[in-house]
């Protein structure tokens, strides 16, 4: 048993004294937090492309919650949803950007994403987990062919057998077309 002298004086000490144990003992955590040279996203798929969006730009990830059909809307504009008191306008991705219409399937998800005045969930057709890009992969890539996505992925990066298409969040709400979802 150790000593008075080795004891905290005070709740307060004794607490942060466990933190610093704690924390000694979480090995690569600062690494895992902020990797220099690492880009990080969010991996989803819309129809057969397979996206990626910043890890900021993806806030929540949501089953399909249920929808008030909004009248005189565009068709890619599924609804609205109570999502823990907030009204969260549901946008159909595929939809908007192909004009064709997902499929809901059990793979589906929403991505919430922050938007001016709110937010804004886009159903997409299956999440596929976090992804990480070096910067080296990066300086490899290369532009989007598809021009209806061209205008929302800056580059395409290829990680194992899969184009990966980084999608830009902002880029895509700050379209006047994504703004106006009335008909």
């Amino acid at each position: 048993m150790g000593n008075a002298a080795d004891t905290p004086s005070t709740p307060f000490a004794t607490l942060a004294d466990y933190e610093q144990r704690s924390l000694a003992h979480v090995a690569g955590l600062p690494e895992q937090v902020d990797a220099p040279g690492l880009w990080r996203g969010i991996g989803f798929r819309v129809g057969s492309h397979h996206l990626v969006s910043g890890i900021s730009e993806v806030n929540e990830i949501l089953t399909m919650p249920a929808l008030t059909v909004v009248p005189g809307t565009q068709s890619w504009m599924l609804g609205v949803a109570n999502v823990r008191g907030n009204l969260v306008a549901v946008i159909d991705l595929r939809g908007h950007i192909e004009g064709a219409r997902s499929e809901l399937t059990e793979a589906s998800r929403v991505l919430v994403v922050r938007q001016h005045g709110g937010s804004v969930g886009l159903l997409v057709d299956e999440v596929l987990g976090q992804r990480s890009f070096s910067d080296e992969q990066r300086a490899q890539a290369f532009g989007e062919e598809d021009a209806r996505y061209a205008r929302y992925v800056g580059e395409k990066v290829q990680l194992g057998d899969i184009l990966w298409g980084l999608f830009s969040m902002t880029a895509l709400v700050r379209t006047t077309e994504f703004q106006q979802a009335s008909a």
